[in-house]
């Protein structure tokens, strides 16, 4: 079985990027305000898009089903990819996402969200994770709406900015409901607690 199967949705398809994505890479790891809170500096060129592209993308692709997904979000009226989002196959199964922000605030990270989920269930995906930074509690917002619940929060210095961060943690059990939480991030931080009222 192949990573990243492709999803259709009412409004989007979810699918693997192609070589010829990389304008569509270009427009989303170059905007400034949708990559501020992500762990890369935003791409300065279509050169540098290119290689993006083929290293994150195309490259892992050719890993078996179980090194986890990597999907082009799509409108489906022009299959034209405006972010994306990921999930890694061991260990956190850390749940990414980010979208172009002239596409934020219409529901479409929820829908494409939601649409993996269900693709993860089916695959016997035991859990995920996802955290957000603590300043973006938008992103916290959609983790909600796809069902998971926050468990803790860390701080770490992130890299490649070099910049103290506290992360929200948030984890969605798919095969036993109210599983213990991933530890990992709680372990390798100094500084850990749990947030009331999130």
């Amino acid at each position: 079985m192949e990573n990243t199967p492709t999803i259709e949705t009412q409004r989007l398809l979810l699918r693997r990027f192609t070589p010829a994505d990389v304008e569509a890479v270009y427009r989303i790891y170059s905007d400034r305000q949708a990559n501020r809170f992500l762990p890369w500096y935003p791409v300065q060129s279509r050169e540098e898009a290119a290689v993006l592209l083929t290293q994150r993308y195309l490259e892992f692709y050719r890993k078996p089903a179980a090194a986890g997904y990597r999907y082009a979000v799509c409108l489906r009226e022009d299959n034209t990819p405006v972010g994306y989002i990921h999930v890694s196959g061991e260990g956190a199964r850390d749940f990414g996402y980010g979208l172009r922000c002239d596409f934020w605030n219409r529901g479409l990270a929820t829908e494409a969200g939601s649409a993996v989920i269900r693709q993860l269930r089916q695959d016997g995906v035991p859990f995920i994770t996802a955290t957000h930074d603590r300043n973006n509690p938008a992103s916290g917002r959609v983790m909600q709406k796809i069902g998971m619940t926050y468990r803790y929060s860390y701080e770490e210095q992130w890299q490649p900015k070099n910049i103290p961060v506290i992360f929200r943690m948030y984890q969605l059990d798919f095969l036993q409901p109210g599983s213990e939480s991933y530890k990992g991030y709680w372990n390798t931080s100094e500084m850990h607690f749990i947030e009331a009222d999130i």
